[in-house]
């Protein structure tokens, strides 16, 4: 009976332990011909130096960035930037990315690897620095998904250095692609949007060594420290968005940040990825086009096990367990 009652655990547990990947891309080849890019500002293009810019290849330890993976892991990701230095000014400018020709229906999670850069002096970190860092479901992927024009889907988003009263923000088709109200959000208290909030203490990063010295070699010698307390920037951080049933959580490095209850996701079945200027003008210091930047790795969507599975296998074992206490 040990033996019986082994295996069947033994085959259950991969089924509750690991989810199905329905698509994924780690950036290890060159990813372009893969992703759309849409900008707020009509006419942009990934590459053209002004505006908005996507990399979907780009080597980050060229900036002195470790692997999302660990020690010998790959360093490819995907680079955005937001407001990139121009002359133009007076407006916020964003862009998001989605894979090419993907839909995802029923219960499923979006997850990836993300780090928000940003240039000295920390911990308040130079001009133009409050940029935001985003992630949804939900998406056309032929728009752009940032509050400038709307968010069709429902997005999640977070500032690069806690620069604004808002660091963690939630976008939804259900009040016009505007924020979500902060009833959402898991913190409580005065200010549960805002990183100083003591919920999101176990924050803070810190400029990589190798970072400093190519920040000095640019001309900023003043990039070193760490971030504010609370602040998700330079800082590998693990994302993840679930869709199960009618409701979504976003979740960061494991801390549940916000619930969204009925969503509206009429837009499309696509994920998106993003990064919007919080200002209307873009930063000012040269260095910032090598220093202002979110990284995106591993990204990947599961389905996930629907609940009456999960406890069909659960009665199972439960099940299973009382024949072995009665033999």
């Amino acid at each position: 009976m040990k033996r019986t009652l082994f295996f069947a655990l033994a085959a259950v547990a991969p089924l509750s332990a690991h989810a199905q990947v329905l698509w994924s891309d780690n950036f290890d080849s060159d990813s372009t011909a893969n992703w759309s890019f849409n900008s707020s500002t009509a006419g942009d293009t990934a590459t053209d130096n002004v505006n908005n810019e996507a990399n979907y290849f780009f080597d980050y330890s060229t900036i002195g960035i470790a692997s999302a993976n660990g020690a010998g892991g790959s360093t490819r990701g995907m680079k955005l930037e937001a407001n990139v230095f121009n002359s133009l000014t007076g407006t916020q400018r964003g862009l998001s990315v989605s894979p090419l020709g993907k839909t995802f229906s029923g219960d499923y999670k979006l997850s990836f690897h993300m780090w928000q850069n940003f240039q000295g002096p920390m911990p308040g970190g130079g001009n133009g620095t409050t940029v935001m860092s985003m992630g949804g479901i939900g998406a056309n992927g032929t728009s752009a998904q940032v509050p400038m024009t709307t968010v069709g889907g429902l997005g999640f988003g977070a500032t690069y250095d806690g620069g604004s009263a808002t660091d963690y923000r939630a976008y939804n088709a259900s009040v016009g692609g505007a924020q979500l109200p902060s009833t959402v959000f898991a913190a409580t208290g005065t200010g549960n949007q805002n990183s100083s909030n003591a919920y999101y203490s176990g924050f803070q990063g810190t400029v990589p060594g190798a970072q400093t010295a190519i920040a000095a070699s640019l001309g900023l010698a003043t990039h070193t420290g760490t971030t504010a307390t609370g602040v998700t920037g330079m800082a590998w951080r693990y994302w993840e968005i679930e869709k199960n049933g009618t409701t979504v959580t976003w979740k960061i490095d494991g801390l549940l940040m916000a619930t969204v209850n009925n969503p509206v996701l009429t837009n499309g079945d696509n994920i998106f990825l993003g990064a919007f200027d919080t200002n209307t003008s873009p930063s000012t210091q040269s260095y910032s086009r090598d220093l202002l930047f979110t990284l995106v790795d591993n990204v990947r969507v599961a389905a996930v096990p629907e609940p009456g599975t999960m406890a069909a296998l659960g009665l199972g074992a439960a099940a299973l367990l009382r024949r072995r206490r009665k033999s």
